[in-house]
């Protein structure tokens, strides 16, 4: 009998393994890629600022106006569901003293409502660890302060809603057999939680090995992990909406962990924040990214989640205004504006001032998708990457022109993007510097009227002393960034540089003899751009160092 029950559990597993086997995407799309960060990236020449000297400011009325916004709102019983919104407002009223007997008795009547892991078809009740996240900030803000989180408050959330401590570290998504590899936001979120539930304990006088991060191997296990990211870079690189809950969980490390984690912590926040400065201007940021498909119509181009958490930091900087719409994305703001950590100073020196301009190459290793980008002044050229087929989860995007303007969504820029509309087929990867070309057409945006055209070419007026040149067919787009030059001019300039259109599919040549070759239709494997002036150039992304380039300023 035992027997037959053991082929007959054997069998349920095959079936309920089988869809998965022979179906990549679907695995993918609920686990995300089997395999995590198992290759080692170059670091490139381009080391990650992380000197502060900047005098950030002890307050901010909008980081005051996002804390209020949740604060007020009121203490509805509808439980801890969804990714931690119901904890946010607990802490939020804690953080102001407001309503605290109500709040006391709200955290009392929670309930620990799933577990903590990746959701999906067996796993149901997963995506806990969205509120752990946000809880363990409570403990940890709140716990040493009696008259805000009562005693009996303080037990309830550590023995009840904290449900993650010792030394379990999970590397795998739940119910998953140890096949499939979790994400990294669900890994820091719950790893980080235990870990720093393990340290309150710690600190609070149990001495339990349960809790000793550093005798049960958490401490290690969490640095290893962040070297990894810090090292070889996210692999849900750009991700919406990953990203916001990744940065929320390496903020409490660095606000709560010990010296040596808080200080791992800080590094791999330098090293994304340091990538987002690069390829932002003025907080437009609209790079390729990695999870979820459905997140491709996205067309805002200052709302993205790493863009918010800025929002919030640069609200206690001595900088100028900018813009503070936050597109409904107040559920991290809150934590930029209540958790301690601000960017490096190059970092925020870079989101709006370009200096003298770049070429940069971000590697994100194989089957992936490099970042790119051109800085020219005033302007910046944002490579829109590269799918690698349905199980990769990347969502290219196009080629995006960010100006010195009020653009705040793709069509009030000028982009291009090809073949067609499906980003699953396009390589727009073809960036270079001042230069950019897409088996596609470009868009213009409505507001733009050309200063000089012959059907071939059409010159727009850039920003300051700069003009863009564009030639657009329905399956060929050139985009090309000029300065100190009239319109006209130009115009007569490029007709002679290329005096052959047909050629303009594979090469163009500058006024002053310098030529640039590309194949807008490359493989998904290889860089879109071929040579300058005859020196070969490396294609090869998928061996792209972590970051690489030439900073002009």
């Amino acid at each position: 009998m035992q027997k037959k029950s053991k082929r007959i559990f054997i069998v349920l597993i095959v079936v309920v393994l089988l869809p998965f086997i022979f179906n990549p995407r679907l695995t993918s799309y609920l686990f995300g890629e089997v395999r995590y960060q198992d290759e080692q990236l170059k670091p490139g020449n381009l080391a990650v600022p992380h000197l502060r000297t900047m005098a950030w400011k002890k307050q901010s009325p909008f980081a005051d106006s996002i804390i209020h916004y949740w604060a007020d709102q009121p203490i509805l019983n509808k439980g801890l569901g969804g990714k931690g919104i119901a904890p946010r407002l607990l802490l939020a009223k804690l953080w102001v003293k407001r309503g605290i007997p109500e709040v006391n008795k709200a955290i009392c009547e929670l309930k620990a409502w799933g577990v903590s892991g990746s959701s999906w078809a067996l796993n149901k009740s997963g995506d806990y660890d969205f509120t752990l996240s946000i809880l363990i900030d409570i403990l940890w803000y709140f716990g040493d302060q009696p008259d805000l989180l009562y005693p009996e408050s303080k037990n309830y959330l550590l023995n009840v809603l904290l449900t993650e401590d010792g030394n379990k570290f999970r590397y795998t998504a739940p119910r998953t057999l140890g096949l499939v590899m979790e994400t990294e936001n669900h890994i820091l979120m719950t790893e980080g939680s235990r870990y720093l539930k393990n340290r309150w304990i710690m600190q609070h006088g149990n001495r339990d090995s349960r809790y000793d991060n550093l005798q049960n191997g958490m401490e290690k296990k969490l640095f290893d992990f962040m070297e990894v990211m810090r090292t070889n870079g996210l692999y849900e690189f750009n991700s919406i909406p990953y990203i916001g809950y990744t940065i929320t969980a390496l903020l409490n490390l660095e606000a709560f962990g010990s010296d040596k984690l808080s200080a791992e912590a800080r590094r791999v926040l330098d090293l994304m924040n340091w990538s987002y400065a690069l390829g932002t201007y003025r907080l437009r940021h609209y790079p390729p990214m990695r999870r979820r498909y459905e997140k491709s119509v996205i067309q805002e181009l200052n709302t993205d989640y790493q863009t918010v958490f800025m929002k919030s930091w640069l609200s206690f900087a001595p900088i100028g205004d900018y813009d503070r719409n936050l597109g409904g994305g107040e559920v991290h703001a809150l934590m930029g504006a209540l958790m301690p950590y601000r960017p490096a100073d190059k970092v925020v020196e870079m989101i709006f001032s370009k200096g003298n301009g770049y070429f940069v190459k971000l590697g994100h290793g194989s089957d992936g998708s490099p970042e790119i980008y051109s800085a020219y002044e005033n302007s910046l050229l944002s490579a829109g990457g590269v799918n690698r087929g349905e199980r990769s989860l990347i969502v290219a995007r196009p080629i995006t022109l960010f100006r010195d303007d009020r653009a705040v969504t793709l069509a009030e820029t000028f982009h291009l993007a090809g073949p067609g509309s499906n980003f699953m087929k396009w390589n727009n990867t073809g960036v270079y510097k001042n230069f950019a070309c897409a088996a596609g057409p470009v868009a213009v945006p409505s507001t733009s009227v050309s200063k000089a055209s012959n059907g071939i070419w059409a010159i727009y007026p850039g920003i300051d002393r700069s003009v863009i040149a564009v030639h657009s067919e329905a399956a060929l787009g050139l985009l090309v960034l000029f300065k100190d030059i009239d319109a006209v001019s130009l115009l007569e300039q490029l007709n002679k540089a290329n005096p052959d259109i047909s050629r303009l599919k594979s090469e163009f040549n500058f006024p002053d003899g310098r030529k640039l070759t590309y194949d807008v239709g490359a493989p998904k494997n290889k860089w879109v751009m071929i040579s300058d002036n005859g020196i070969p150039l490396d294609r090869d992304f998928d061996k792209w160092p972590l970051m690489d380039g030439n900073l002009k300023n």
